[in-house]
């Protein structure tokens, strides 16, 4: 996989899938919108559930997903639509994230076999040798999932747990959700204030 750029992106894909962890896909969207950035979003049928249960967001609109950071660079994909411009290698882009990627997704994805755009929007970024990364949210892991990470690992994938640090002494909710959603965007160069990095 191409080593990721040194500049901020201009286009990224962003998945939802069916693990707990919604806030987490909506807040790295916002502040991938808030640093001008192209944003292409796939929502699986469960992660819609979960952003309706986690984030108060039902229906899912880009309107909704986007909020104060505003709409107009964000576009959500119907994800049964397997013919949109992002399940095509032709459709440039600086990467993809999803988050929360479940274990159910992860194992499609690895397996290549795919039957949602979200999935094969992931394939298809391992494929053209794009950056992705996948934010798996479930607890505890079987043999089959460490399996499924080592093969999109050895692919070029970067796994990234959502386990959020407690070095920056968090005091809410907010502050843990921050915490791994500046890794991410850090993961692709996206600029931001959060404040989440080591200090001495």
């Amino acid at each position: 996989m191409h080593a990721m750029s040194n500049t901020p992106p201009k286009r990224l894909i962003v998945g939802i899938s069916g693990a707990s962890g919604a806030p987490y896909a909506v807040r790295v969207i916002r502040c991938m919108l808030e640093a001008s950035i192209e944003v292409h979003v796939s929502v699986s049928d469960l992660g819609r559930r979960l952003l309706g249960e986690e984030a108060g967001i039902a229906p899912v609109s880009a309107d909704a997903l986007a909020g104060e950071a505003g709409a107009s660079g964000l576009t959500v994909h119907s994800g049964k639509d397997m013919g949109a411009a992002i399940a095509s290698g032709s459709f440039q882009h600086d990467g993809m994230l999803v988050v929360p990627c479940s274990s159910n997704t992860m194992g499609a994805i690895a397996s290549g076999i795919t039957s949602t755009l979200l999935q094969r929007a992931a394939a298809v970024t391992i494929k053209e040798g794009r950056p992705l990364v996948l934010a798996h949210r479930e607890t505890p892991l079987s043999r089959i999932d460490i399996g499924n990470m080592d093969c999109l690992a050895g692919a070029g994938a970067v796994i990234m747990p959502l386990c959020p640090g407690f070095y920056m002494k968090p005091t809410s909710i907010d502050d843990l959700i921050d915490f791994m959603v500046g890794r991410m965007l850090d993961r692709f160069n996206v600029p931001h204030n959060l404040d989440v990095r080591w200090s001495t």
